[in-house]
């Protein structure tokens, strides 16, 4: 188990930590029925932090943000020696964490995505997991949310008797949410990201040498260059120019960001 604290990379701060510590983290907390904000950042998350100043202080409000991305974990590792192995994948963390569930029978509550995807994601987790509890699920509305329906919203997912929260609603609303409801659910919120679709079925991943060298991004380019060729060709050149920036200490980059004005209300 490694988790070396939270390191500050290009001003957000992520957490120097291994998939057995992640997964221990989620657990203690769901043991504990304490509210905790979860998240695995890749490059793009990264930088939405960065651009912007209120999501900014969200993250770093954060209790873990887990390196998602290769290029996120190599920084760890060359500006303060964590030695991570390998990075913490969104898409395997939730498959440990559900696996871990299903063996100390602890509920999950599945919010985000679409109806259809959540009915494959729950064939697929209940296939791999048997014995696995599912204690309920709820479709992104794919709008912001009202103030009553926030309220509704964490009372159902508290009523259903889950212990933790997964969340697929991309980022980074994913991460919004989980900033705005962790004291309301009392309880582990993990956003993963493309998690949802992926385990579902629905989206194919990039194979696994493409992953370990850092090349998943432009697996996704490839599969799906319309919604995503401005993340990737303007996102990840510019990543890479803070972080060099960083290393060679000309700029230095703080962590205050500013604090939301007003919740986005992710739905």
């Amino acid at each position: 188990m490694r988790h070396l604290g939270k390191k500050n990379v290009i001003g957000i701060l992520i957490d120097a930590v291994d998939y057995e510590a992640s997964v221990d983290f989620v657990f203690r907390a769901a043991r504990q029925r304490r509210g905790a904000a979860i998240s695995a950042l890749a490059v793009h998350g990264v930088m939405t932090g960065v651009l912007d100043a209120a999501h900014k202080f969200r993250l770093n409000h954060f209790d873990l943000l887990v390196p998602d991305g290769q290029p996120v974990r190599w920084v760890l590792n060359w500006l303060y020696g964590a030695a991570l192995a390998d990075r913490v994948y969104g898409p395997n963390l939730t498959l440990k964490v559900c696996e871990r569930a299903a063996t100390e029978g602890e509920s999950i509550f599945l919010y985000g995505s679409t109806a259809e995807i959540l009915s494959a994601l729950e064939q697929s987790l209940k296939q791999r997991f048997p014995g696995i509890r599912i204690a309920g699920s709820e479709p992104s509305r794919f709008r912001r949310l009202a103030a009553g329906e926030r309220i509704e919203l964490a009372d159902r997912i508290v009523s259903s008797g889950a212990s933790i929260t997964l969340v697929g609603l991309g980022c980074p609303r994913q991460e919004s949410f989980a900033y705005e409801f962790r004291d309301a659910l009392s309880m582990p919120i993990l956003a993963v990201g493309a998690a949802f679709p992926f385990i579902a079925g629905r989206v194919a991943q990039a194979p696994r040498w493409m992953q370990d060298r850092g090349l998943e991004w432009l697996f996704r380019l490839c599969a799906e260059p319309g919604r995503l060729w401005r993340r990737y060709l303007y996102l990840n050149p510019a990543y890479l120019l803070l972080v060099a920036l960083q290393t060679t200490g000309l700029l230095r980059f703080d962590t205050d960001g500013r604090p939301p004005i007003e919740e986005v209300l992710a739905g």
